[in-house]
C-alpha cells in the first residue's frame, strides 16, 4: 500500500485470482436434502472463547478503568433494551476500549493510548469524566490527566440481517431461515468436514436453533427459500449469554460440501464480480493497522483497527442484551462507513499483500464496527481457516 494511496483514504483492489479447487482434500458431505438427519454437535459456551489476551497499548490505569467498566456493563447487561431515561449517566456508555488512532478533532500523543468510551448519545468530556467517576467507579477519571475521549455509537445493535451463487465465495448473503440475512464470511476446516463460518445472530438464530437447521443462500431477506437455496446445515454454535455474563464471541457453522461453496471472497467492482483469496494463517489484529472486509450490504470497504481490547454491550433485539469483552473496533476510511445492517458475519483481514484474517464483523453503531478476534474464533469453534 503506497504512503499516496493511504493519505487519500482510497484504497487499491485485492488482486483478482483465480478460483482453486479443493486439491486433494476429501470431506464429508452433508445431505442438504434430509430433514431427519442425526448430528453429533451441539451449542458451545461462550467462555470456551477465553483466551489470553494479545498485547496492546493500553497504560495500568487505562486496563484497570476498562475492568471497571466491564464489571458495570456485566451488571447492567440482562437488564433488555435501554428505555429513553436510561440513556443518561451509566446508561449512556455502552463499550469502552484502549484507543490510540485520532477521532475527529481528538488527538493521541503517538505511542500513547486514551480511554475510549463508546456513548448512546453525544456528551462531553467532562460529563463522561463524571458519570465514570461518579457512576462507574473509574477513580482515574477525575484526573485530568488521564486521557478519555468520548465516541458516540448510539445503541450498538447486531448488524441486521443480494444475489445467489454457486459455488458460493465469502462475502455474500447468507442465513438461518428464521432472519433475515447476514454474510458468509469463509470457509473453515476440521478433520471431516468443510463448514462455512458466519454469526451465531446469523445462522443460529442468536441460540434459537438446533442443529441440523437448513441454511440458506441468499439469506431470507434477499429471496432465500428453503429447501430451494440451501447451502449448508446448522453444525455448531457458541451460546450467547445475556444474563450479564462475558460474551468473547458470536459465532457458528455450516456443515456444507464442496461442490457448493468456494475459498475465495467476492466483491463488485465496476459492475463485474471479482474474487479475490485471503491467508490460511490467522493474526491478531494491531490498533492503526488498515483492513478490510466484503460483507453483503456495503461489499468491499477499508478502515481502521481503533481499539483491540473493547467492552461492549450489544442489543441483539426482543430485550435481549449481551456483553462482549475483549472486541475489536474499526472505523471506516474516509467518509465511507465500514459495515452496515446485513453485513454481520464478514470476515476482517489486514489490507496488505498477506490479507491475514483478523476478525469476524458482528455489530456496530455511530460509524464504528467491532469484530470478535479470529483467534478466538477459531478456538472456541475448534476449527481450521479454509481460505
Amino acid at each position: 500500500m503506497s504512503k499516496s494511496t493511504e493519505d487519500t483514504g482510497a484504497f487499491e483492489l485485492p488482486d483478482d485470482l483465480p478460483g482453486d479447487q479443493f486439491e486433494d482434500d476429501a470431506f464429508e458431505e452433508p445431505d442438504l436434502d434430509d430433514d431427519s438427519a442425526d448430528f453429533d454437535s451441539e451449542a458451545e459456551s461462550n467462555a470456551g472463547a477465553e483466551t489470553e489476551a494479545d498485547e496492546d497499548t493500553a497504560t495500568p490505569a487505562i486496563r484497570q478503568a476498562l475492568d471497571q467498566i466491564t464489571m458495570r456493563l456485566q451488571q447492567n447487561g440482562g437488564t433488555g433494551v435501554q428505555s429513553l431515561e436510561d440513556i443518561e449517566g451509566p446508561g449512556n456508555v455502552v463499550g469502552a476500549g484502549a484507543i490510540a488512532e485520532p477521532l475527529g478533532d481528538e488527538l493521541v500523543p503517538p505511542g500513547e493510548a486514551a480511554l475510549g468510551v463508546f456513548t448512546v448519545e453525544q456528551t462531553d468530556e467532562e460529563s463522561l469524566r463524571r458519570s465514570l467517576f461518579d457512576d462507574m467507579s473509574v477513580r482515574a477519571a477525575s484526573d485530568d490527566s488521564f486521557p478519555v475521549v468520548p465516541i458516540t455509537t448510539g445503541v450498538i445493535d447486531a448488524e441486521a440481517h443480494r444475489f445467489r451463487i454457486r459455488p458460493a465465495p465469502g462475502g455474500v448473503s447468507v442465513g438461518h431461515p428464521r432472519i433475515t440475512a447476514g454474510t458468509l464470511g469463509c470457509l473453515v476446516r476440521d478433520r471431516r468436514r468443510l463448514y462455512i463460518l458466519s454469526n451465531n445472530h446469523v445462522l443460529a438464530n442468536s441460540n434459537n436453533a438446533k442443529v441440523g437447521d437448513m441454511l440458506l443462500q441468499p439469506g431470507p431477506a434477499d429471496g432465500g427459500r428453503d429447501p430451494r437455496d440451501r447451502i449448508a446445515m446448522l453444525q455448531k454454535w457458541v451460546k450467547i449469554d445475556f444474563t450479564g455474563k462475558k460474551n468473547y464471541v458470536d459465532c457458528a457453522l455450516g456443515w456444507t460440501s464442496p461442490r457448493l461453496v468456494r475459498r475465495e471472497l467476492v466483491c463488485i467492482y465496476r459492475g463485474r464480480r471479482r474474487f479475490f483469496r485471503v491467508s490460511r494463517r490467522p493474526a491478531n489484529p494491531v490498533v492503526g493497522k488498515l483492513v478490510g472486509k466484503s460483507g453483503r450490504t456495503t461489499q468491499l470497504t477499508a478502515g481502521r483497527v481503533i481499539s483491540t481490547n473493547a467492552t461492549i454491550r450489544v442489543n441483539f433485539g426482543g430485550g435481549r442484551v449481551g456483553v462482549f469483552t475483549d472486541q475489536m473496533a474499526v472505523r471506516g476510511n474516509g467518509s465511507r462507513p465500514f459495515s452496515a445492517g446485513g453485513d454481520s458475519g464478514s470476515l476482517i483481514w489486514n489490507w496488505d499483500r498477506q490479507r491475514q484474517p483478523v476478525g469476524l464483523l458482528f455489530a456496530g453503531g455511530g460509524g464504528i464496527t467491532f469484530g470478535n478476534k479470529i483467534n478466538r474464533v477459531l478456538r472456541a469453534l475448534n476449527v481450521q481457516l479454509y481460505t
